[in-house]
């Protein structure tokens, strides 16, 4: 029971008389190991919230990239569907003997010019959208890029080369949407080394 004449400790007086249980340091050498003790768990939480902060960072990076990413590459099925779209527009121009494209005229003259005009728009419009031939011919034959289908003996050229193309290939941003279907010539010297 509490005596009604004396007086409720104030809160400043409850909280500096500590909870019952609380030990309170009393020597210096205690107050020193508090101290060290606080600044062990304020490195700790440092360490933590600067590690937080850099996963969050990765992490937003990552996603940034991911979003890039799927923005260039979303249609590349779509696109790989339309290659054959444009290889048998390609094909069809092939078939017609250069004579008789020379000699065209009328509705013949008309088809082979609107052919032409829709492979012209579809490849650029494959440009717009970051897609790009791949035109290997001449060039060094590149397995990332490249699919061999056949060797050809030359020893005018050096080895690996690029002699013929069977079938365009086609790159959609820094990825290969298709590869291109080459010959490649055997036989000849070593390449340079580049």
């Amino acid at each position: 029971m509490t005596d009604q004449n004396t007086p409720e400790p104030t809160s400043d007086e409850a909280a500096a008389a500590g909870a019952p249980g609380d030990a309170k340091p009393t020597g210096e050498a205690e107050i020193f190991a508090v101290i060290e003790a606080l600044n062990a768990e304020n490195a700790s939480l440092k360490d933590k919230a600067l590690r937080t902060m850099a996963e969050m960072e990765n992490l937003r990076r990552r996603t940034e990239k991911e979003i890039a990413d799927a923005r260039a590459y979303a249609v590349s099925s779509f696109a790989r569907d339309l290659l054959t779209v444009a290889d048998n527009m390609r094909r069809g121009l092939e078939s017609v003997p250069p004579e008789s494209h020379a000699a065209a005229e009328g509705p013949f003259k008309a088809l082979i010019e609107g052919v032409e005009l829709t492979e012209r728009d579809l490849l650029n419009t494959f440009e717009r959208h970051g897609i790009r031939r791949i035109e290997p011919q001449g060039t060094r034959f590149d397995p990332n890029q490249h699919q061999a289908m056949f060797e050809i003996e030359d020893t005018s050229v050096p080895s690996g080369t690029v002699l013929n193309v069977v079938q365009s290939g086609f790159m959609i941003g820094e990825r290969v949407l298709r590869p291109a279907m080459v010959g490649v010539a055997k036989g000849g010297p070593k390449p340079a080394a580049s």
